[in-house]
């Protein structure tokens, strides 16, 4: 049985997503104290994952959608990643501008998979 590409790219993405928004966002709460370049060399070896995970991702998923396709799906899926984090890892309040972020998203899907 083969996995659907949509479901191995997206799921590919996620989680190269995680890896992602932890290596951009998280010595902001981590590593406060120490200085810039050794935040740099941890989110740069957190970021090696996100790479691991990203390249195959755009790999298969290239095989079924236009690059343009595959960049939306990655910004849909980096504000399904980056609110929850920003809310729960570094308790940030929830904006309603996640919501017209999210919609403008939608439009965005909507004009780039529209046949």
């Amino acid at each position: 049985m083969q996995i659907p590409v949509i479901v191995q790219t997206g799921g590919l993405l996620a989680l190269s997503n995680i890896f992602m928004t932890v290596a951009w966002y998280g010595h902001l709460k981590n590593l406060a104290s120490k200085p810039w370049w050794i935040a740099a060399i941890v989110s740069w070896s957190i970021a090696l994952f996100e790479y691991l995970l990203q390249v195959p991702a755009n790999r298969i998923g290239y095989t079924e959608f236009s690059l343009a396709q595959l960049k939306i799906m990655q910004e849909v899926i980096t504000l399904s990643v980056f609110v929850p984090f920003a809310m729960i890892y570094m308790h940030q309040p929830f904006k309603l501008d996640y919501v017209w972020a999210a919609l403008c998203l939608l439009g965005a899907v909507f004009f780039i998979f529209r046949t």
